[in-house]
């Protein structure tokens, strides 16, 4: 797992990046997919000192779970899974080399299967799609830690 942390003047910048990555090849690499999602937030928590909250434990590592299995689903070849904490959230990033953007159905209760994205979109605080010179890039962020209130940090439906 790496720390990255810049330098400006000879004096270390504020934000430092705490981030991850892996290549996937393989549908069993999914599992392996969250178990680096579980791994890097616990190291967040436990290294870094920044709180990370059950409702985030869960939804970043459903959140991987849905994006690495549509990347190997719909994209040949591998993909790439980048977890960041940066700024209170964790930034999830997966790209594949299909450069068709993911079809983003309306709710639907009837619908039998294809909810990963009306999932994910549920339990990030944002989504984006990028074409990339080769493929896509999609992109999520969710909070390490829920709101004051208590009620749990993500998408509002």
């Amino acid at each position: 797992m790496g720390h990255t942390a810049g330098v400006a003047d000879g004096r270390p910048l504020m934000a430092d990046i705490v981030s991850v990555s892996g290549v996937f090849e393989g549908s069993a690499d999914i599992a392996v997919a969250r178990e680096l999602a579980r791994a890097f937030l616990a190291d967040v928590q436990a290294v870094h000192g920044l709180p990370v909250s059950e409702y985030a434990m869960s939804g970043v590592e459903l959140v991987v779970s849905e994006l690495v299995t549509n990347a190997r689903k719909y994209a040949p070849g591998p993909c790439l899974l980048t977890l960041e904490a940066v700024g209170g959230t964790v930034e999830v990033t997966v790209w594949d080399s299909n450069p068709t953007p993911p079809a983003v159905l309306a709710p639907d209760p009837t619908r039998v299967g294809q909810h990963g994205l009306e999932i994910v979109m549920a339990v990030s605080q944002s989504f984006a799609v990028h074409r990339e010179p080769v493929g896509k890039r999609i992109t999520t962020a969710i909070a390490l830690a829920d709101d004051p209130s208590g009620v749990a940090a993500g998408h509002r439906l």
